[in-house]
């Protein structure tokens, strides 16, 4: 790829450059000059020289095209379940993707991590990353659309709103089925007697009222004994004494 001072072009992990110069330099002090592609982000304003000898090693390349923003909007309006669930192996993931420099992983970056952001809160590591996709992705839409920064940001909260951010409908109720009305059914007259007794209501059956548990009478204390009377005992009559008879003292006898 030939570049030339004003070219926008693609740094993996610092999203869009600027070319400001290509020139010799020995900054090692090795007494060799070497060929530099001079750049300054689109977004931050940082300055990166890369030696031309190793531009494809790094991953230098030009913007998307309009035509295949259309395909950028595809990946962010799926979701992918083959995300990982522990943190370690889904940061390290996302973080070999922002290497890659390919525009399609950063923008899987950018969709899994803004919908887990929507279900739980992202950890300071992951917030960190997340920013860095979005400005890497938002430094690439602008000049595919040749719009500014501003306009390819909202492009781009636009295409996940209606993509993986898209609120989910709850689902509707659903209707009771109507009763279904049977056609009346026309008998013989010879049945008639057994259609009246078919077509007579049956009374329900009452319910048997609950058998109320009688209470057992309580037996009436027992009255405590009156106590016996004492019985007055009859004092005996004295028994009266004979009068003593006297003794008549016979007179001697006359000779």
């Amino acid at each position: 790829m030939k570049f030339k001072k004003g070219d926008t072009v693609i740094y993996p992990q610092h999203g869009a450059c600027k070319v400001e110069a290509i020139r010799k330099e020995d900054p090692l002090n090795t007494g060799k000059l070497q060929e530099y592609l001079v750049l300054r982000t689109v977004i931050g304003d940082m300055t990166l020289r890369v030696p031309m000898s190793k531009v494809d090693e790094v991953g230098v390349r030009p913007p998307v095209s309009p035509d295949e923003l259309e395909d950028l909007v595809a990946v962010l309006a799926k979701a992918d379940p083959r995300v990982p669930s522990n943190w370690s192996r889904r940061f390290k993931n996302h973080q070999e993707k922002l290497k890659s420099g390919d525009v399609y992983q950063v923008a899987e970056v950018v969709r899994n991590l803004a919908a887990r952001n929507r279900d739980a809160s992202l950890s300071a590591a992951e917030r960190t990353m997340y920013e860095r996709a979005r400005v890497n992705l938002i430094s690439e839409i602008a000049p595919a659309l040749k719009v500014t920064t501003d306009e390819a940001e909202v492009y781009l909260d636009e295409a996940l709103a209606k993509g993986v951010l898209k609120p989910v409908k709850a689902a509707k109720p659903a209707k009771a089925a109507a009763p279904k009305v049977e056609a009346p059914k026309v008998e013989s007259d010879d049945d008639d007697l057994d259609d009246d007794l078919d077509e007579k209501p049956v009374a329900p059956v009452a319910k048997a009222a609950p058998v109320k548990k009688v209470a057992e009478p309580k037996a009436a204390p027992a009255k405590k004994a009156a106590a016996p009377k004492p019985v007055a005992e009859k004092a005996e009559a004295p028994v009266k004494k004979a009068p003593a008879k006297k003794t008549v003292a016979k007179k001697p006898a006359k000779d």
